[in-house]
């Protein structure tokens, strides 16, 4: 009897990856089948290649193959590791399986409305009807929950295959973990290293986020253990860095890039938010004042060809809205509105893109 490929993938539609929950062929890690006779020989790709894993796998398709095809056959299955692709696909990867798109929001400084860029993309977002996930990994400077008017709000847990997990707070269609759940709002939060990059492994690992299109997570300021940590983490679709117009901070926003940009982390860097790139006085609605200095995220991003996702002006508003927990992109056609409005426009017309 003459063995055909249909009966080969047929057969290993019955193997299960052991971490994933899916059968190999569905998840497309079969490749290279060749059929000589009765031999038959496959690579077969493994969410973990530890021996004890590729073993089981190996056995798992050499019982199926002989089940449906007869036990006659010989086979000869290599276990390889995940690739690159896959290892960023929702529908794969084991790292927040079924979020579409991941993106980190960082500044080389304090001080430059990072949070509240992340926290009004996360916002606008949910009002268009995104299913929206937001961490706060400032560790040391936690203001999500503020931003967000939960700060009084504790996580939940829920029980899934035998394990618990956090479930987020959730405000305003967002989806929100903040280490600052877990400490009083006076209480400084004083960590090593090693200790905020485990918390944020859990933020990320033991909490059930389900489907999202996207989850925002909010850095902190400068380039650290923390960064690192995140990236070697979580598998990022992207990073947006947030300066401000001013030199001091530029100069701190291009060593943000250069961190994204670095071969150990290769993470793509969407593009520069320009805060408080100017002051209109509600009184005179045609001035525009430039405090920090005109158009400098804008130039330093032509510099370093990177995309000028917004330029966001500097008004009472946006800074009253963060303080009463309704983020400025909910107003209803006001100047700060339809600036967030803009910067969201550009991140999902770059995310469509990409």
């Amino acid at each position: 009897m003459e063995i055909t490929q249909e009966q080969v993938l047929s057969a290993l539609s019955f193997v299960i990856e052991p971490d994933l929950k899916k059968d190999i062929i569905s998840l497309g890690f079969v490749s290279d089948i060749k059929i000589e006779g009765n031999k038959i020989s496959c690579t077969v790709q493994a969410s973990n290649p530890a021996m004890h894993n590729r073993k089981r796998i190996e056995d798992a398709c050499d019982h199926q193959l002989k089940l449906k095809i007869g036990n006659e056959v010989e086979t000869s299955v290599s276990i390889v590791a995940m690739n690159e692709d896959n290892q960023t696909d929702p529908q794969v990867r084991k790292v927040l399986p079924g979020v579409k798109h991941i993106i980190a929001v960082a500044s080389g400084k304090g001080g430059v409305g990072k949070s509240t860029i992340t926290s009004n993309i996360a916002a606008g977002l949910a009002k268009r009807g995104y299913k929206v996930g937001l961490i706060d990994a400032d560790i040391y400077g936690p203001s999500v929950p503020i931003m967000f008017d939960v700060q009084l709000h504790k996580p939940g847990m829920k029980d899934i295959n035998g394990k618990s997990y956090m479930t987020p707070v959730e405000a305003y269609g967002v989806k929100i973990l903040s280490i600052g759940f877990f400490a009083d709002t006076d209480q400084a939060i004083v960590w090593r290293g090693p200790m905020a990059s485990k918390a944020l492994d859990q933020m990320v690992k033991d909490v059930y986020w389900g489907d999202l299109d996207y989850m925002l997570i909010d850095l902190p300021p400068g380039t650290g253990d923390v960064h690192l940590s995140i990236v070697q983490a979580v598998p990022l679709s992207g990073a947006i860095v947030v300066s401000t117009p001013q030199q001091v901070a530029l100069a701190d926003a291009r060593k943000g890039i250069n961190m994204f940009q670095m071969d150990s982390i290769k993470v793509p860097v969407l593009g520069l938010v320009e805060n408080m790139s100017y002051f209109t006085p509600a009184e005179l609605p045609d001035n525009k004042y430039y405090i920090f200095g005109k158009d400098g995220a804008k130039e330093l991003s032509e510099k370093m060809n990177t995309p000028l996702l917004a330029q966001i002006p500097l008004v009472q508003s946006i800074r009253e809205s963060g303080d009463i927990g309704r983020p400025a992109v909910l107003q209803d056609n006001t100047a700060s509105s339809k600036a967030f409005e803009a910067l969201v426009d550009s991140v999902i017309k770059t995310m469509e893109n990409k």
